[in-house]
Formats: C-alpha cells, structure tokens, sequence
C-alpha cells in the first residue's frame, strides 16, 4: 500500500482531524524526554480516542507492515516512546479518563492515557491510595507506567507497578483486542497474560485499559532523616524497621555523602538539617493509621536503632512541612541538569549487601582512567535500587567508554543494567549482562509469536532493527 492510501486507512480508523503529518506534526511527538528520532521522520502521528480505534490503527499498520511507536507522556529515560522513521507514532493522550471505581474488590478500572496524578486523585477521592508514585506524575500515563513497570519511592512496601495490576485490555499488533480486566487477587486459571505486557515497552501490543489495585489511604505519616557511619549500619536499620514498624515502613531513601552535600549546597532554598561528614544519609518514612500511635512506635525504633549504634543523629518531622522539606533534598535529583551537567546516568540493581562494595569498586575503576571524576549516588537501597551518576570533567563526556566500566562491573556483581527505567535504546547492547542467552532466546521467541510482522517498537529492547 501506497503512503496516501495507508494515511487515507489510518484517518478512517480515527478521524482525519487526528492524523498529523509532515511539517503538522508537533516536536513534542519526536522524542521521549530527552532522546530525540534519530533521522527521517515518522509517517504520521495518530490519536485514537477508544480502543477499537487503536485496533482498527494496528490492524491497518500490521496488514502492509508498518512500524509503530506507542506513545504515552514521553516521559522515559531510556527512549522508549522516540520514534523511527517512517513509523506511525500511536499517541494515547486521547484515551484517557477513569471508567469505574469498585469500592468493594478495591480496584479502579483506568484508561492508558490517564496521566498517574489524575489515577492518584481519584483514587484519593474515593477514600484510597493508589501508591505508585514518580517525580513525572503530572505528566506520565498509566499505560505508560505499566509499559516499563515503573516503580518509584514506594517499592518497599508496595512493589513495582506489576504488583498494582489486577487486568489489562491489550490490543496485538494485528489488531486483536484481548480484554483481561480481572478484578480477583486470586485467579489462577492459565497464564497470567498481564504479565506478558507489563514491561515490555510496547513492543508486544498496546494496552489501553488497566485494573489497578488500590489501597486503604494512610491516615499516618511519620517521616525522619538519619545519619549513619557506616553502610553497614543503613542496612541494620532496614532490618530493624521492617522488624518494629509492623507492615508500616513505605520508604528507605539513601543519600551518598557527595548527593547530598552537592544537592543542600548547590539547590536554593535547600539546606541541612544535619551537619556534613557521615557516611550516608537516610530518609525513613512510614504510613501508618493512626498518628499518635503511630509516631510512638517509629520514634521508639529510632532510640533502639541509636541505641544499638546504627544511627548516628537524626532528625524527625513533626509536621508535613518538615516532612517536605527532607523529600525535597531527596528528590533534588531533578536539579541535576542545572548543578551536575553534564554527567553520565546508571539506574541500576544490586543485591543489597553488596551495594556499598559495588560502589566502591566502580568510583575505583573509573578514576584509575580519570582521576578528578565526580560521582553523585542515591537510590532505594531497600528495592536493590541505586542511581550512580558519573561526571568526569566538562564538556561532553565519554559515555560509552564509562558505561562499559560501569555495566560491566553490573556483570561482575550479578545485578541488573535497569532497575526500574526500562531498556528502550540506550541499554539494549548491554541487555546480555543481565540476561542470560537462554532467556533472550525466549524474550526473541515470544516476540515473535506475538508480534511476527515486528511492527511493533521495532529496535527497541533487542539490537539489530525490529
């Protein structure tokens, strides 16, 4: 089929007013956050409004082979959502809204282009929590979230956005809908086909609407941030809060010594609530169900944690502004392109008792090759999760050369290239270091059965095109 009359299929599927092309296509649909396409451009841009829109579009592209990009709030790290030329870039911003929440099952039935704030409200209005929770709510779709599995500050009690999924409605390359909007925790009949789509980048299928697990909506909050001497001591008081806080414990933060003396010195209107010259900072937070409780037995682990030498001083919130201000150091990690640029970023796994050494072992190797290089590091250390951050002098910065040093050590330490951002394009070359040949082997087969034609986000996840 010809350009004009696969345009002419696409505006029959959704509407000539929503199929964009050429010099009509917005630069915001040419990138993810920051990676932009590569050359050429995209066939066209197409925003179906409802899932049989987003069927008739992927029928269309599969019948004469045509790539296509789904895209939510373009807000991935690792150029998921950029486009290749000549594709249909699929944008879900039009599917949007909340279809039902079930106060009984606890689950809230949500279209994919419904950004997670909106998810957030709702779920807040109704008298629950949805806890998912990422820097780039306002702007980030759920769809999106379930795509790359996103998982955020609250991994430790709530797990990664799999664990918040009860169903999907999915539509496969060549158009069929597969609707699986389960709302059971348990329902073991088969496969667990969610499982197939959740984190797969798109490059399975589309999913357009989500059965999202909700919680019972915090009525505590009890917040406090740590000095320790040792990280030998964060990980006692890990145990030690998982051990007193009774299910409680919704946050385990980190904060290297060069993270947070670059973020309390450099960042206006930052400043420390505890003097420099730790090891390692810690912020702690807890939800609970009833304050005065509630704070009584956080602060009574915080004395048995100094007490037994895991904690050094500490700080704790007495209202919400405090509580505020500690996440504010934490998450000053997004001033990063104003007071550590340029810089090379890792978000990647380790297990937990082997973090510190990883650590230390990577700042050793790098500054072998470049001695005044500057490294930032912070992460859930609770999740495995660590962001290590490299700079090794102005101007642009060896990136392949220090991501090898870095993925390879990933290897040697056994953990993951990509904790909690995906693979898209920037890691897929170093996607064998985490994965072994038998289980790409089975990644390339399912990939295959589902999608033969390889239209979907070709080149993402896997090297070499779709």
């Amino acid at each position: 089929m010809e350009r004009d009359a696969i345009l002419l299929e696409l505006e029959r599927a959704v509407g000539a007013d929503y199929v964009c092309t050429g010099a009509d296509i917005e630069p915001r649909y040419l990138h993810d956050w920051f990676i932009p396409i590569a050359d050429g451009a995209p066939l066209a841009v197409v925003r179906p409004a409802t899932t049989e829109q987003v069927s008739a579009v992927l029928r269309a592209c599969n019948d004469q082979q045509v790539s296509v990009v789904p895209q939510g709030g373009r807000t991935g790290l690792t150029g998921g959502a950029t486009p290749v030329a000549d594709a249909v870039v699929l944008s879900l911003e039009r599917l949007n809204g909340v279809d039902e929440i079930d106060p009984a099952a606890a689950t809230m039935t949500v279209r994919a282009g419904t950004t997670l704030q909106s998810v957030q409200t709702a779920a807040d209005d109704a008298g629950f929590l949805f806890p998912l929770d990422l820097g780039a709510r306002g702007s980030c779709h759920i769809g999106g979230n379930i795509a790359t599995n996103a998982g955020g500050n609250r991994v430790i009690r709530y797990g990664m956005t799999r664990e918040l999924v009860l169903g999907l409605e999915v539509v496969l390359p060549d158009g069929t809908i597969v609707c699986a909007l389960n709302k059971m925790l348990k329902n073991n009949t088969g496969y667990d086909l969610k499982q197939l789509f959740i984190g797969s980048e798109g490059t399975l299928g589309v999913v357009t609407r989500a059965v999202l697990r909700l919680h019972p909506r915090p009525q505590s909050v009890c917040t406090a941030l740590c000095a320790i001497d040792e990280f030998s001591h964060a990980l006692a008081l890990l145990r030690l809060a998982k051990a007193e806080l009774a299910g409680t414990l919704s946050a385990f933060e980190m904060m290297w010594p060069d993270f947070y003396e670059l973020v309390t010195q450099s960042v206006p209107g930052l400043t420390s609530p505890l003097r420099y010259g730790y090891k390692g900072f810690v912020l702690i937070e807890a939800l609970g169900s009833e304050q005065q409780t509630d704070q009584a037995r956080f602060e009574a682990m915080l004395e048995k944690a100094s007490e037994r030498g895991f904690m050094a001083d500490a700080v704790i919130s007495q209202s919400q502004a405090d509580a505020a201000a500690f996440w504010r150091i934490r998450d000053a990690s997004a001033a990063f392109p104003q007071i550590f640029w340029p810089h090379v970023k890792f978000d990647i796994s380790i297990p937990i008792g082997d973090i510190d050494g990883f650590v230390e072992n990577c700042k050793g190797t790098i500054r072998k090759s470049w001695p005044n290089a500057q490294t930032v590091t912070f992460g859930h250390i609770g999740d495995s999760n660590i962001h290590f951050n490299i700079k090794v002098g102005d101007g642009e910065q060896p990136e392949h050369e220090i991501e090898r040093i870095v993925y390879d050590a990933v290897r040697q330490w056994r953990g993951s290239i990509s904790a909690e951002h995906g693979i898209g394009l920037l890691k897929r070359a170093y996607l064998g270091h985490s994965r072994t040949p038998a289980e790409l082997d089975l990644m390339r087969r399912m990939k295959q059965a589902v999608d033969p034609r390889g239209i979907m986000n070709p080149g993402k996840i896997f090297s070499g095109g779709r």
